[in-house]
């Protein structure tokens, strides 16, 4: 049984979600603004989330943000928004949402990747951890493990580290780990790639097998240890 929390202000798209999803056997609950949905993601265990991103009382990146940064809840969100630019996608999966989607969209598309969200999240999360192969990442505090053994993370890596765990296996761009660490004002461009590579040494170094891998071009992804590397 899946829970699935909607915060949508939009009546006739909230029925329609549950007249698609009820059958299928998910519980459902709504919330028409983001202060009332931030408060019922807060308080209840759902599967997943799926957010808009144009809601009275506060916003579904403000929502987003708060939910990551102030409650460290490592729930599944899928943004759902009415308009298509880089940069608001971008800005989205850099506070932290898994995944997005563009009105008006396909109600299956969305069981797919819903269905998808919350099987990568039962295999990452447990207790407070957010997992990725062998390595873990506490969601409150700048700790981790790497088989088993302690890994120093600053406040800087453990946001890098969080950021790779919740995309893995797929890519976290270059714009939006600038955006999680500077907002709108990045630093010169050697900076991120200085606190990746603080990330690898923590994470990496005295491993066989490293994890964080570079496409080039794009930004970095976690790799499973053994896995080829790209030519």
């Amino acid at each position: 049984m899946t829970r699935l929390l909607i915060i949508e202000d939009n009546p006739e798209l909230v029925a329609n979600l549950y007249g698609f999803f009820e059958p299928l056997g998910y519980v459902l609950d709504d919330a028409r603004d983001g202060a009332t949905g931030l408060r019922m993601a807060t308080q209840n265990g759902y599967d997943a989330i799926v957010l808009d991103l144009m809601l009275p009382r506060l916003d579904g990146m403000g929502l987003c943000r708060r939910l990551r940064e102030e409650f460290q809840n490592p729930v599944p969100v899928l943004m759902l928004t009415a308009r298509d630019p880089v940069e608001d996608r971008v800005q989205g999966l850099a506070l932290g949402a898994d995944d997005y989607l563009v009105k008006p969209f396909s109600l299956r598309e969305l069981h797919a990747r819903i269905q998808a969200l919350v099987r990568r999240a039962q295999g990452r999360q447990v207790q407070g951890l957010l997992a990725w192969e062998d390595l873990q990442v506490d969601t409150r505090t700048p700790r981790a493990w790497r088989q088993g053994r302690a890994i120093g993370l600053t406040p800087t890596t453990h946001k890098l580290a969080l950021c790779l765990v919740r995309a893995a296996p797929a890519v976290a761009r270059k714009q939006e780990l600038e955006y999680l660490l500077w907002g709108d004002e990045p630093p010169e461009s050697g900076a991120l790639r200085t606190h990746i590579h603080d990330l690898r040494q923590q994470v990496d170094k005295n491993f066989t097998q490293p994890l964080i891998e570079t496409v080039h071009g794009v930004g970095w992804r976690l790799r499973r240890p053994g896995e080829a590397a790209p030519e």
